[in-house]
């Protein structure tokens, strides 16, 4: 009955109330209904009119100015109500009320302040989020002769986005991925994750070598930022069968074949870019029907009571079947059941599936790879 009032009362076009707004509204009903039972029981003189203060503070932790407004105008006539009935201290009990008015106008002023500043964090939440989505494009169903489908899962524990980030591309020198993790969240983190695309999208093209291109990326990225920042990588490169990766501190992909998961680890480990790292490559013989998931830390580190989520355990029963994309969302579901719905961290994910080498065609080779053609 208390939040069915004020709702009915909202003039025709004005949005309902918001869950927080109702919830200071309820608490400050409650309040007043409270020390008016208190100053009815005990008798005819105001004792207790003090205590409605408390209302319009109460409602402005939770609702609008304007919802503060209100309360803060009805306890001020509750309260003159009962300075007026007493017939002893009435000067004091006006004092008393003056004093309520004038709490009403700080409340509001606090709730208005609180508004705003609420309004800004989610207007650059979302901003950001928006610019997040710009940045990361979205993947597959096919790159070259791959079936490839990507997912960005989002932390439920904190407000930031984080700095993950991925991209597929099909170059002269096949099926190129990449899939990325800044270190930090916010804006400065999807900043970064959009030089070090831009970066890939451009040089992923011109360089024959992985190795190179992580050379261009480690400038990119220590032109960028400060000397504690970094961006952890892994790079793939598919071409006619033959699995190349190079991994810059990142965690190693998931290579699934006839039901079981194999880590690709590096043969020697690499700092991330933007500390120069000098990668080796590990170099693997496809087999048709083979997937390879690529991941970030997130999914390493999502955890329930202290247990990490069994990612490899469970890969080939959630990832092996169904399309790439089918397995990105059985992945993911069992993720989020894994921790009741509460990441700490972003998780991107990228799943490709081989089905077997293209024919070579001599446009599909660059001429400088196999010498010039004869005249």
């Amino acid at each position: 009955m208390l939040f069915g009032v004020p709702m009915r009362l909202l003039p025709p076009g004005r949005r309902p109330l918001s869950p927080g707004s109702r919830a200071g509204l309820g608490a400050a009903l409650v309040l007043l209904a409270l020390v008016s039972a208190i100053e009815l029981a005990d008798g005819s003189e105001a004792r207790y009119i003090g205590l409605i203060v408390a209302a319009p503070f109460l409602a402005a932790a939770f609702a609008s100015w304007r919802v503060v407004l209100g309360v803060g105008v009805l306890a001020t006539a509750v309260g003159g109500v009962f300075a007026l009935a007493g017939r002893e201290n009435r000067l004091a009990n006006l004092t008393i009320v003056v004093g309520i008015g004038l709490a009403t106008g700080i409340a509001a002023a606090v709730a208005f302040i609180r508004e705003r500043q609420a309004e800004r964090i989610a207007e650059l939440s979302r901003l950001a989020s928006v610019a997040q989505q710009a940045v990361l494009r979205p993947l597959g169903p096919q790159v070259g002769t791959l079936a490839v489908a990507g997912r960005y899962i989002s932390a439920t524990a904190a407000a930031d986005i984080g700095g993950d980030l991925y991209e597929a591309l099909d170059t002269p020198y096949g099926v190129r991925m990449i899939i990325g993790d800044v270190r930090g969240k916010g804006l400065d983190a999807v900043r970064l994750a959009s030089i070090v695309l831009g970066s890939y999208r451009h040089v992923a093209y011109e360089r024959a070598d992985l190795r190179a291109i992580v050379a261009d990326l480690d400038r990119a990225v220590a032109r960028s930022v400060g000397d504690e920042d970094f961006v952890t990588a892994a790079l793939v490169e598919e071409r006619g069968g033959t699995l190349t990766i190079v991994n810059c501190g990142h965690p190693a992909p998931l290579l699934l074949r006839r039901g079981e998961v194999i880590p690709l680890e590096p043969p020697a480990p690499a700092p991330p870019l933007g500390f120069m790292p000098v990668v080796r490559p590990r170099v693997e013989r496809l087999e048709p029907g083979d997937r390879l998931l690529l991941f970030t830390d997130g999914l390493g580190e999502a955890r329930r009571d202290g247990e990490f989520f069994p990612t490899a355990d469970r890969a080939w029963r959630l990832l092996g079947h169904g399309t790439v994309g089918d397995g990105l969302a059985s992945l993911e579901t069992a993720l989020v059941e894994w921790v009741h719905g509460r990441l700490d961290d972003d998780i991107a994910l990228v799943l490709m599936e081989y089905a077997g080498a293209r024919p070579v065609t001599a446009a599909a080779v660059p001429s400088w790879e196999v010498g010039a053609p004869e005249s």
